[in-house]
């Protein structure tokens, strides 16, 4: 496609250049753009496709960054990155180095708000809105989100707020039916009522038929009458929640009509109060494909625009993500009392196929984390065994419930949680990293990880067989690939694992990190440093005899985890020989604490050592280091004392 428009605008100003009639050639552009550079990069396609006019009223209706732009989650604001001088860095989508996937403060000063966990603009946009107040300054503020977001409790918090405080902002529900998955819950209804209102339509096209009817007059008529429904559908659609709560409610008004978007916020901004503009999109809007299959074109790999198909990988084993659903399933067989719960992600999480399989114990619960964990409690009370799957990033917002309803009464609610480690192009807000230090701090709580994918199913037939709160923890991506056991066994609460012995120290590898230290002690073994390597299992609770006995036998000691180092699994270890008394030279390996960037797996683990080669030479600098027992030490390769591996 020749662009005629996307070349000439380098921010929304030289938008606001055009006519209004002009619009729509753009929204062609920037559907093209985006679609043509995501096929070769990958990204959230489908969200971003669908809101592609309103984006475009936005920025020629507001004078950002003047006025305040917030958005939810970002899924949508491709967009938007495109408009604000981001065009031709667009092609370094979520790729090292490269622009974020989501909106970022630091990127560009038209981005007001870091996000990409939803629910959070209502709530960021009054704080702003209220800040301007303070300030006696006179801008707008915009908070544009998704109908599948409204769904949060924090949306709900914001929502109530706004309409308690008054204060002048727009909230845009931007309604396509959809998160990731088709909507659930009671909202999603009410606003497909709204929408799809029976009564409403049929007497607004009946009074258009009426006087488009009468001569001359006729299209006169038929605008005013459309204004004289609209003013009246207060009266017709039933509930309008929004206006109870406080907001002038303005809808629903056709997403993809740019006239009617560009009126609609005329009108919202003439308002002195808080407006709710109900905007109605089509996900994928502009790709056929994404239209008819809005869930798979969501977030995509690179792909062939004319066919869709997106590029084959190489062979790989099965993903944790599916050995984790086909375990659960396999599980629910044997166990009536298990119950699978997912907040709005059931492909991400591989509970797809238990839903189809047992849909009376499968709970979509929509984007609530707090409510899954509180609603698992409630189960788990009740003698059932919830297994809540949720993304370790997406867990962190229930960490309230974690605590006071579940740990604190030791319910047995287990969590299964996806992406535990560094995740890749979804950057910072996604990477996995706290989980361990977050969860081993709650009492009564067990927290493991599988050093591949057959362990991942022993670990969660334990977890589903153990009374009380318990945690598995597991990366995004491929297994090993090694063979699957046809008999689950459960696992000794706190037993590690011994799978390679060496007198000169030892690796105590958790989760993700036992392949590549495997491999690192084998590199160093033909280097002459022969070192035991622990596959840990148990962050929580330690297995604390195992430790002490290598503490004393070894010249030094390694501690391994993909997640942060600032309360993580090294920090439990050290912290363990520190109350023990117990002298030794301990080797911390994990994230440092700090921000890590988007960027793919393999060059993030390359980067912070996590890799074989990572893991190989910081062991080899440690051990070479000036007062080390190992500097100069002779080496053997004699046995030790260990217990025999479990």
């Amino acid at each position: 496609m020749d662009y005629r428009y996307l070349p000439h605008i380098n921010s929304p100003a030289d938008l606001r250049q055009l006519q209004r009639n002009e619009l729509p050639a753009v929204a062609a552009e920037l559907r093209d753009y985006m679609i043509a550079t995501v096929a070769k990069v990958g990204g959230h396609l489908g969200s971003s496709l669908g809101a592609v006019e309103l984006t475009l009223a936005l920025h020629y209706s507001l004078q950002a960054p003047r006025d305040k732009i917030v958005w939810d989650v970002g899924h949508q604001a491709y967009g938007h990155k495109i408009l604000t001088g981001r065009r031709d860095r667009f092609p370094t989508l979520r790729q090292y180095g490269g622009i974020s996937g989501f909106p970022v403060r630091d990127e560009s000063p038209y981005d007001t708000f870091n996000v990409a966990h939803a629910c959070t603009s209502i709530s960021a946009a009054l704080g702003m809105c209220v800040a301007r107040d303070l300030a006696q300054e006179d801008y707008h503020v915009a908070a544009v989100i998704g109908d599948a977001g409204l769904t949060g409790g924090l949306a709900l918090e914001g929502l109530n707020h706004a309409g308690h405080l008054k204060r002048r902002m727009m909230v845009i529900l931007n309604d396509n039916e959809m998160s990731i998955a088709p909507n659930v819950g009671a909202i999603a209804g009410y606003l497909n009522r709204i929408v799809h209102g029976q009564a409403y339509l049929r007497v607004k096209e009946e009074i258009e038929q009426m006087v488009a009817a009468v001569p001359r007059l006729g299209p006169r008529l038929v605008r005013l009458a459309r204004d004289l429904v609209d003013a009246a559908k207060t009266l017709i659609i039933p509930g309008l929640v929004f206006e109870e709560l406080g907001y002038e409610y303005i809808g629903p008004v056709n997403g993809h009509n740019i006239d009617a978007l560009l009126d609609a916020l005329d009108k919202a901004k003439r308002h002195g109060g808080p407006v709710l503009l109900h905007v109605v999109t089509r996900k994928g809007k502009g790709y056929p494909l994404a239209e008819r299959l809005p869930s798979k074109y969501h977030g995509v790999t690179a792909f062939d625009v004319s066919t869709g198909a997106f590029q084959k990988a190489p062979p790989q084993a099965p993903s944790y993500t599916s050995v984790f659903g086909q375990t659960m399933c396999q599980l629910a067989e044997r166990d009536e009392r298990i119950v699978a719960i997912t907040a709005a992600m059931p492909d991400g999480t591989g509970l797809t196929e238990f839903g189809k399989q047992f849909p009376g114990r499968f709970y979509d619960v929509g984007i609530a984390e707090q409510h899954a964990v509180t609603f698992s409690a409630g189960l788990a009370t009740q003698g059932l065994r919830p297994v809540a799957a949720i993304y370790s990033t997406f867990l962190q917002r229930a960490y309230d419930q974690i605590i006071h309803d579940v740990c604190l009464m030791n319910l047995p609610v287990t969590f299964a949680l996806d992406r535990g480690g560094i995740v890749g192009a979804d950057g910072p807000t996604h990477n996995g990293l706290y989980d361990l230090a977050y969860l081993t701090a709650a009492p009564n709580m067990t927290v493991m990880a599988p050093k591949d994918e057959n362990e991942l199913r022993h670990m969660l037939y334990t977890a589903t067989q153990h009374g009380a709160p318990i945690a598995l923890r597991y990366p995004r991506g491929a297994g090993q690939g090694v063979a699957l056991d046809g008999e689950l066994r459960r696992l000794e609460i706190g037993r590690a694992e011994i799978l390679r012995e060496g007198p000169d120290g030892a690796i105590l590898a958790l989760g993700s990190m036992v392949p590549p230290c495997l491999a690192a002690a084998e590199r160093l073994a033909q280097e002459g440093l022969s070192l035991t390597v622990i596959n840990a299992r148990f962050a929580k609770p330690l297995d604390e005899e195992l430790i002490t006995v290598l503490a004393a036998e070894k010249p030094f000691l390694v501690t391994a985890e993909e997640g942060t180092l600032a309360g993580g699994f090294g920090a439990l270890v050290g912290a363990l020989l520190h109350d023990r008394r117990i002298p030794v030279s301990i080797l911390r390996i994990g994230v440092p604490d700090r921000i890590i960037p988007h960027g793919s797996p393999q060059l993030l683990h390359a980067k912070y050592g996590l890799d074989a080669d990572g893991v190989a030479e910081k062991i080899r600098v440690f051990a070479q280091q000036p007062g080390s027992e190992l500097a100069g030490a002779r080496r053997t390769t004699h046995k030790t004392g260990l217990r025999g591996a479990v």
